[in-house]
């Protein structure tokens, strides 16, 4: 046996349990939820073959409000996210004003758990002793109590800033670490032709963050796409459904209502469209690296 097949039979020896793992956990519930999906599963009766019945259900209702909602509420929460973790980056990089208070604001979002740093958002939402209603009350911004998680408009956005605080943090570090990892030559070189700051932000920093802020936004419209703890926590769907996403409208049509066919589609629907997003992520950094188009 030549050394050649003997390293990549060791490689595959290496590489069997995550395999193994990757069949078990990922691929058998895939297939299964894709099975369930074609049938009438649920509590109440015996299970049955019922074709595309249950994704006929899916466009017949108002599931397409439900889509089009997630996907602002996707759009706006990953780019405030890109937007503020940039310029937070750069304020971290740079001997700015400001500097130290951003690092200092960056933290809590770390340092307090999701559950109960939601909470702490749904304490400040509240109308009635909740801190931004009566911070608004008192620069007489308002005329009385405003309950910003009892109205549709006012709670869409509510869990769209509370998002954005959790994932700031994560997005500012990985571009801290990306615009550190520009030579420092680029810079100098531009100084000294007189460019300022606003100008080498422009034409240096950016420019070299693009595959940095590719690969985040992707990771971030997952994640964003399948948030679920900020949505359930804060609204659960409500008030009269207005902040239901399709993971929300996924978990109370299977565990809620208990019919496991119907949020079996759904959850197959939800899996198309993740997939779409990384057929476009992997077509986007394939034309921005030419090596790997050889």
């Amino acid at each position: 046996m030549s050394a050649q097949k003997s390293a990549v039979i060791f490689a595959w020896i290496l590489l069997l349990p995550a395999v193994l793992y990757v069949l078990a956990i990922v691929a058998y519930p895939l297939v299964d939820t894709f099975i369930l999906s074609f049938t009438d599963a649920s509590l109440r009766k015996v299970t049955n073959w019922v074709g595309w019945a249950n994704y006929e259900k899916i466009f017949n209702n108002t599931f397409a409000e439900v889509i089009l909602r997630t996907f602002i509420w996707t759009f706006f929460s990953v780019a405030l996210k890109m937007i503020i973790g940039t310029f937070g980056a750069a304020m971290l990089n740079a001997a700015v004003p400001g500097r130290s208070l951003f690092r200092l604001l960056t933290m809590p979002p770390w340092i307090v758990p999701m559950a109960i740093g939601i909470f702490m958002w749904g304490w400040m939402y509240n109308g009635q002793f909740g801190m931004i209603s009566g911070l608004l009350q008192r620069f007489g911004l308002v005329d009385g109590p405003v309950a910003f998680l009892a109205y549709g408009s006012t709670a869409f956005w509510a869990t769209i800033v509370t998002d954005v605080w959790i994932g700031v943090p994560l997005v500012t570090i990985y571009f801290l670490a990306a615009i550190q990892s520009i030579p420092k030559d680029l810079y100098e070189a531009a100084w000294t032709d007189g460019a300022g700051r606003w100008y080498r932000f422009r034409r240096i920093t950016l420019p070299l963050m693009v595959p940095a802020i590719i690969t985040m936004s992707m990771l971030s419209l997952i994640a964003t796409f399948n948030s679920f703890d900020i949505i359930w926590i804060l609204t659960q769907g409500g008030p009269s459904g207005e902040t239901t996403t399709m993971i929300i409208d996924t978990y109370q049509t299977a565990i809620g209502s208990k019919k496991y066919g119907e949020g079996a589609a759904r959850a197959v629907l939800i899996c198309i469209f993740l997939s779409l997003f990384c057929f476009a992520y992997f077509r986007v950094t394939r034309r921005l690296n030419p090596e790997k188009r050889a």
